[in-house]
């Protein structure tokens, strides 16, 4: 037998999906077999899949424990090295360097910015796998392993759904810094397209008129400097599609410095950008009156060094 206390963070979960988090190792077919049969049991008592388990709340699963075993705790292997815009109770805003990805990828890489912020909060105290049931501090939001710039992490569960809803409804504004080759005829202005996925290719199809499938993408640019063959760019998102930035400056003939999907890199490389010169180098929030989360509502948080942009850099790939 297995008792839970149910705490703040797992409230409001059906049962079953507490379940799923809670007992890993538990299949889903067995869960379901078990909650008809009253193995688990809510406060004593039979309770139904969907019912909304609160705060205090005792779950008992009479079942085996090789369900229970432990797993291996992987952030536990990594080093706590992160680097910090902002940080409060309830989020933690992160700078992921550009090579660094966000979650394990198909080849399992275990240093990952999650398993690193997770190592730095377990470090100041603030997180024990041990005295939570179902609860991980995640991410909110998620940047290309060679694009660097700022992800959100909550380290509650009432600010995971708060994020989570923020970033879904759109309720942010998302601005980049890019380089760019050449130079752009407007100083301002906002580019209007239509994008298309390609899944086998991983890639996205960029068009100037809609197509079966396409899903129109906004983007908004401002030059901020150039260069001799370059150009320094602010560039806000107002969709969210995929390689959104790259696909579209390399469609209108400015590919990204260092970009090798959607352009020819190599000479790029040769002068050290082996990947796009592209940064989330600043985000603002906006959060209604009722959210926990209000008294982040207009504030902008930026990231300080965006190494392509440094002026030593641009000194050098102007001369």
């Amino acid at each position: 037998m297995k008792t839970f206390r149910i705490t703040k963070n797992d409230s409001g979960q059906r049962l079953d999906k507490f379940l799923s988090k809670a007992v890993k190792r538990l299949p889903k077919s067995l869960m379901y077999k078990y909650i008809r049969q009253k193995r688990v049991k809510v406060n004593g008592k039979k309770k139904e899949i969907s019912y909304r388990l609160a705060e205090g709340d005792q779950v008992d699963l009479y079942i085996s424990d090789e369900f229970f075993s432990e797993e291996r705790e992987e952030f536990r292997l990594v080093p706590a090295d992160i680097r910090v815009i902002y940080e409060d109770e309830n989020i933690l805003l992160l700078d992921k360097p550009a090579g660094l990805v966000v979650h394990a990828d198909d080849e399992g890489t275990v240093d990952t910015l999650i398993n690193r912020s997770l190592r730095y909060l377990y470090e100041k105290g603030e997180y024990d796998p041990e005295k939570e049931n179902s609860f991980t501090p995640s991410l909110c939001n998620r940047i290309d392993r060679n694009t660097g710039g700022i992800v959100a992490l909550a380290k509650t569960a009432e600010a995971l759904r708060e994020m989570n809803e923020c970033f879904r409804s759109r309720k942010t504004e998302k601005y980049y810094l890019c380089l760019i080759h050449g130079h752009l005829k407007e100083r301002e202005g906002i580019l209007r397209h239509y994008h298309q996925k390609d899944e086998k290719e991983k890639k996205a199809k960029v068009f100037d008129r809609p197509v079966l499938g396409s899903k129109t993408m906004v983007t908004g640019y401002r030059v901020l400097s150039e260069i001799p063959g370059y150009s320094l760019l602010e560039v806000r998102l107002y969709t969210g599609r995929t390689h959104q930035i790259r696909a579209q400056f390399a469609h209108i003939g400015h590919p990204l410095l260092g970009d090798g999907k959607y352009a020819d890199n190599r000479e790029d490389r040769k002068k050290g950008f082996p990947f796009q010169a592209l940064y989330a180098y600043k985000i603002l929030f906006h959060f209604p009156e009722e959210s926990p989360l209000f008294y982040l509502d207009g504030r902008m948080f930026q990231a300080k060094n965006v190494p392509f942009a440094a002026p030593d850099i641009l000194e050098r790939l102007s001369s």
